[in-house]
């Protein structure tokens, strides 16, 4: 008589199926957020003279799209509400840092910065978190790791060096944009993919 496994799969998480049909089908919302960083970071480099004071109005408006799209997002997307915390909770971040930006750019950059810096790590350990949870839906899941990553990485950097010269600061930030923005737009594409070979498979079902 054969004898069964010890172990047998871990199971997938009940909420991420429905985070990746969400995802999958808003999966142009991801593409645009990543073409709104690559656009902002492409202009913090070549704008000459920027001032510190400047980059950070700049990366609020950057943020409060961001937030605007991760939360528009989650409004159309379908299913339960733990499928959609994360973007709701990134979304709501990225408008307070926007927020913050335009009320008081000057008065408070080195504070502003610190607040940038704390919002790029909670960002990226929940794309951490949602990449985990919907490893065993989607191949390439490293992508959304990498994005999750590169924002942790980048916030633990700027907020050991909050007061480096201001060039410096426009450096960083634009890179990280740019980086981020190339992950963003490769896991669009890998949603997409996803969803048209869902609805292919579901189709020859049929």
């Amino acid at each position: 008589m054969p004898t069964m496994p010890d172990t047998a799969p871990a199971p997938t998480p009940p909420f991420a199926r429905p985070t990746l049909h969400m995802l999958a089908g808003r999966w142009w919302l991801v593409l645009l957020r990543g073409i709104v960083a690559i656009l902002f970071g492409v202009v913090a480099f070549a704008w000459p003279g920027l001032t510190l004071v400047t980059l950070v109005v700049f990366y609020g408006a950057f943020a409060f799209a961001d937030g605007v799209l991760a939360i528009g997002g989650a409004i159309a997307g379908k299913g339960p509400t733990s499928a959609r915390w994360w973007l709701v909770l990134s979304g709501v971040l990225g408008l307070a840092v926007g927020a913050i930006a335009f009320v008081a750019p000057g008065a408070v950059a080195v504070a502003l910065l610190i607040f940038i810096a704390a919002w790029s790590i909670a960002l990226g350990v929940m794309q951490i978190v949602a990449a985990i949870q919907l490893r065993k839906e989607i191949e390439h899941e490293w992508l959304l790791i990498l994005a999750g990553v590169v924002s942790v990485l980048f916030g633990g950097l700027l907020l050991s060096q909050p007061l480096a010269g201001a060039l410096a600061v426009v450096w960083m930030i634009a890179a990280y944009a740019i980086i981020e923005g190339i992950v963003y737009i490769a896991w669009a594409f890998r949603l997409k993919a996803w969803r048209d070979k869902k609805a292919a498979g579901a189709a020859v079902a049929a």
